[in-house]
C-alpha cells in the first residue's frame, strides 16, 4: 500500500490530521518557516540585485530548522508520495515553496483547506495543484523588500544613540499614526463649553421619569444655531450604536446663563414630533483584523494572544482558518445556520440568507473565521478548553451566528420643543426587535420618552447649564490601531499583531492602561523618519506598495522588475538624500544627557530617581545609572530575580572582600551545593528588598544556581524553583 507524506506548518495539527487520515499518512511540521534570506552579500541583505533580476540566498533559520529539515528529508525517503498542505495563504504558500526548494521536491502536490475537518481535508486532498508562482513571487518580493528597507534603512537612526535598533516598511509607517497622536494630544488646547437643558415635569407614568431636552439652537437663524455655537460631534464606534443626546455647544457662561433665564421666563410648547423605524443590519463575520478588535474590547485580549489561540482552535477543528481578510462564508456554512435557526429561533431567520460586501483588497477564495460546526454544544466545549479558548471560540460563534440573522428593528423618536425663540430637543430610542442583536448586543440600551402631542403645553421643572471642556483625542487601543491599519492599508492581516508586538519589543511604544503611548525612543525616531524618509512613515505610501504585492500576486507585475525599478528609481536615491540632510551633530552628542529617560527606580544611596542609559548589549536595552553623586550606582536587570542588581562581578567582588561580620550568613542551606544561603539585598520599584542567594563565591556564574532565589513571603522564604525553605 502507498505512503503518504503531508507537510504542514503547525505541529499542533499534526493529532487531528493523523485521526483523519489514518495509518496510510505520515504527518510532518515544518514548525513555520525553515529558511531565510542570509546576512551575507551586500549590506548582508542575503540577495544580489543584478540589473533587473535578484539572486537570492536562503539559509536555515536557525538550529532547529537545519534539525527539521533533516528530519524532513528522511521522512520523504519513506514515502511514495509527498503532498504540501501548508497554510491557504501567501506565507503558507511561500513556505510550500521553500519545502519543495529545500527537500529537492520535484513537481509536488500543493493542497489547501480553511477548516481541519475530514470532509474539507479530504476534498482538498481530492483536488491538488500546483505551487503558484504568481503568490510566491509576492513572497519572496516581500522579504527581500522588507529586508533592503530595514538593513539599508536602520544605520540612518543608530546616528541618535539612544537604543533605537531599527526601522521597518510596515513598522515605521505604523510607529507614526501612533506618534501623531501623540502630537495631537500634546498640542492639543481644550476649549471651555456649556451644556444647556431643561427638564419638564411631563413624564412616563410608570416611572415618574421627566422629560429632557437639551439646546438645539434659535428659530432665528436659518441653520437652528445661533453665532457662538457649535454642533457637538458624534463618533460613531464600531461595537456600539449608542448616541449620547448633548446641548449644542455654547462658548460662553453670560451666553448660557442668558439661555436659561429665558428658558424660564418662557412658555414651553411641543412644536414637532418625528419618529422613524429603522432596521440595524447584523454585522459581517470576523475577519482577522476585526477578530483582533473585538477580542480586545470584550475580551482584553491583546492582538498577539488573540492569534495565538485562534490558531489553537483552527488546530483543533472548531473554526477556519485565522488570518483572512474575507467576509464571505460557505453556502454551505449559511445553509447549516438556516438550519440551526430554524430549530433554534425561527423569528430570526430572515427572508434571504445575508450577504455581506468584502472590501476591494479582500481575497475572494478565502472565507471569513467561523466554527466548524454550529451546532456543536458548548457544554461539551466548555470541558475540553481552556477559559480563554472557550472564550474566544464563543465570541466567534456568536459573530458568525449574528452574521446570518435578521435585522434589527428600531424606533427612533425625537421631541422639539419651544420657549420663546429658543428650540430644544429630546430624543428616544425603542428596541422593537433585537434580531441579530440577541446574539451580538451593539445597541443602546431603550432610552423612552413620553407620549406627547404636537401643540401640547408643557410643564417646565427647571433649567440649568454645565460646564465641560473638550477632550483631546485619545491615544490608541491596540484594537483601534488594527483597525486603523487595516483601513489605511498598512499591512496585511498576518502582519497586525506582529508589528505591533516589534514596536512594543522594541521600546518604541508602550501599553499604558490599555492604550499605546509612544516613548521618548519612538518619539525621536519618528522625527527622524520625518526629516530623513519622509515617503517611508507615511500610510498611503505603505499601502501602495501592498497594492503592488497584491498586484504580483494576481500575476498583473513580474516581482523582480517590480523591486528593481523601487529600488533603483526610488530608494537608493531617497538613502542618498537622507544622508545629507540628516546628520550628527557635536551639539546633540553634547546634549544626549538631556534626552535620557528617567526611571521609577531610587538610587540605593541618595534615593533619587535613576536615569535609564540606552544599550544594545543588555537583553531590556538599557540599564540604570545614578546622575547625581553616586557615579559609581550602575544596576543591571536580572531577569532570573525579576529586580535590578548591581553587576554580578562587582557583587563578587564585594563577597570576597568584606568581612564575615558585613554578610549575613542564615542557617538555610544552598539546594545546590549545601553552603549557607546569604540575604542579599536589592531594589525592586524604588523600594529595598532582602532575598535568599548562596554564599559561595563563585555560585553566580553556575548555571546549576541560577535559579537560586529566595524571596521573603506571609509563608515565609519561598523560590519558584525550589519551594519554601523549612
Amino acid at each position: 500500500m502507498r505512503k503518504h507524506l503531508l507537510l504542514i506548518e503547525s505541529p499542533g495539527k499534526i493529532k487531528k490530521l493523523s485521526q483523519i487520515l489514518g495509518s496510510n499518512w505520515i504527518i510532518k511540521a515544518s514548525f513555520g518557516h525553515i529558511r531565510e534570506l542570509s546576512n551575507e552579500g551586500d549590506h548582508s541583505l542575503g540577495f544580489i540585485i543584478d540589473g533587473s533580476s535578484i539572486k537570492c540566498n536562503y539559509v536555515p533559520r536557525d538550529e532547529r530548522a537545519k534539525e527539521t529539515i533533516q528530519q524532513l528529508k528522511a521522512a520523504v525517503k519513506q514515502v511514495d508520495e509527498v503532498v504540501l498542505a501548508t497554510d491557504p495563504d501567501r506565507e503558507g504558500e511561500i513556505i510550500a515553496w521553500h519545502l519543495k526548494e529545500v527537500l529537492g521536491l520535484q513537481d509536488p502536490k500543493r493542497v489547501t483547506y480553511k477548516e481541519i475537518t475530514a470532509s474539507a481535508v479530504q476534498t482538498a486532498l481530492a483536488h491538488p495543484r500546483k505551487l503558484d508562482s504568481n503568490l510566491i513571487g509576492a513572497g519572496l518580493c516581500r522579504d527581500c523588500l522588507d529586508k533592503l528597507v530595514g538593513y539599508k534603512g536602520s544605520p540612518l537612526i543608530w546616528q541618535l544613540n539612544n537604543g533605537a535598533k531599527s526601522v521597518g516598511r510596515v513598522q515605521s509607517a505604523t510607529l507614526h499614526l501612533i506618534c501623531h497622536r501623540e502630537r495631537e494630544i500634546i498640542a492639543f488646547v481644550p476649549q471651555d463649553y456649556w451644556s444647556v437643558w431643561v427638564d419638564y415635569t411631563e413624564g412616563l407614568p410608570q416611572g415618574g421619569l421627566r422629560l429632557r431636552a437639551f439646546f438645539k439652537g434659535k428659530t432665528t437663524s436659518a441653520t437652528s444655531e445661533t453665532p457662538g455655537l457649535e454642533t457637538a460631534e458624534t463618533h460613531d464606534d464600531a461595537t456600539t450604536t449608542t448616541e449620547k443626546p448633548e446641548s449644542s455647544r455654547v462658548l460662553s457662561e453670560k451666553e448660557a446663563t442668558d439661555l436659561v433665564i429665558e428658558a424660564k421666563s418662557s412658555p414651553h410648547q411641543v412644536i414637532e414630533i418625528t419618529g422613524t423605524v429603522v432596521n440595524r443590519q447584523p454585522p459581517p463575520p470576523f475577519t482577522t483584523s476585526t477578530l483582533q478588535q473585538s477580542a480586545s474590547s470584550k475580551l482584553k485580549l491583546a492582538p498577539e494572544k488573540t492569534m495565538q489561540i485562534a490558531q489553537k482552535l483552527y488546530e483543533a477543528g472548531l473554526i477556519t482558518y485565522m488570518r483572512t481578510d474575507s467576509i464571505t462564508l460557505s453556502p454551505e456554512f449559511c445553509t447549516t445556520v438556516r438550519k440551526w435557526l430554524e430549530q433554534k429561533d425561527p423569528q430570526n431567520v430572515p427572508q434571504q440568507v445575508a450577504k455581506h460586501r468584502n472590501s476591494k483588497t479582500a481575497q475572494e477564495a478565502h472565507e471569513a473565521i467561523r466554527p466548524t460546526d454550529i451546532f456543536t454544544p458548548s457544554t461539551e466545549l466548555r470541558e475540553k478548553l481552556p477559559a480563554d479558548e472557550f472564550d474566544l471560540y464563543v465570541l466567534i460563534w456568536k459573530r458568525a451566528l449574528a452574521s446570518q440573522c435578521h435585522a434589527a428593528r428600531l424606533r427612533k423618536t425625537q421631541i422639539t420643543t419651544q420657549s420663546g425663540s429658543l428650540l430644544w430637543q429630546a430624543r428616544g430610542q425603542v428596541i422593537e426587535f433585537l434580531g441579530y442583536a440577541k446574539y451580538w448586543p451593539n445597541l443602546g440600551k431603550d432610552a423612552l420618552l413620553p407620549v406627547l402631542k404636537e401643540g401640547q403645553k408643557l410643564s417646565l421643572k427647571d433649567a440649568e447649564h454645565e460646564k465641560k471642556q473638550t477632550q483631546s483625542p485619545p491615544r490608541y487601543s491596540e484594537a483601534q490601531l488594527v483597525q486603523l491599519m487595516e483601513r489605511k492599508g498598512i499591512g496585511r492581516p498576518s502582519t497586525y499583531a506582529p508589528t505591533i508586538a516589534t514596536l512594543k519589543k522594541r521600546d518604541y511604544v508602550q501599553l499604558i492602561k490599555e492604550n499605546l503611548q509612544p516613548t521618548k525612543m519612538g518619539l525621536e525616531v519618528d522625527s527622524f523618519l520625518i526629516k530623513a524618509l519622509p515617503d517611508l512613515i507615511e500610510a498611503k505610501f505603505t499601502a501602495v506598495m501592498e497594492e503592488s504585492l497584491d498586484e504580483i500576486a494576481e500575476g498583473k507585475k513580474a516581482w523582480q522588475q517590480y523591486l528593481t525599478s523601487w529600488n533603483e528609481d526610488y530608494f537608493v536615491p531617497a538613502l542618498a538624500k537622507a544622508k545629507t540632510l540628516v546628520t550628527p551633530s557635536d551639539k546633540a552628542k553634547s546634549n544626549l544627557d538631556d534626552k535620557l529617560e528617567i526611571s521609577t527606580v531610587h538610587c540605593p544611596q541618595c534615593n533619587k530617581f535613576l536615569t535609564k542609559i540606552p544599550s544594545n548589549k543588555v537583553k531590556k536595552k538599557f540599564f540604570l545609572k545614578c546622575k547625581n553623586d553616586c557615579e559609581n550606582v550602575v544596576l543591571f536587570w536580572n531577569d532570573f530575580s525579576k529586580t535590578w542588581e548591581l553587576p554580578k562581578t562587582k557583587s563578587a567582588a564585594d563577597q570576597t572582600s568584606t568581612s564575615p561580620s558585613t554578610v549575613k550568613l542564615t542557617e538555610y542551606l544552598c539546594p545546590v551545593c549545601n553552603k549557607p544561603l546569604c540575604e542579599h539585598g536589592y531594589t525592586k520599584d524604588g523600594q529595598s528588598k532582602v532575598m535568599l542567594k548562596c554564599s559561595g563565591q563563585d555560585s553566580w556564574k553556575d548555571k546549576k544556581h541560577k535559579d537560586v532565589a529566595y524571596f521573603r513571603t506571609d509563608r515565609g522564604w519561598w523560590s519558584p524553583k525550589f519551594g519554601l525553605l523549612s
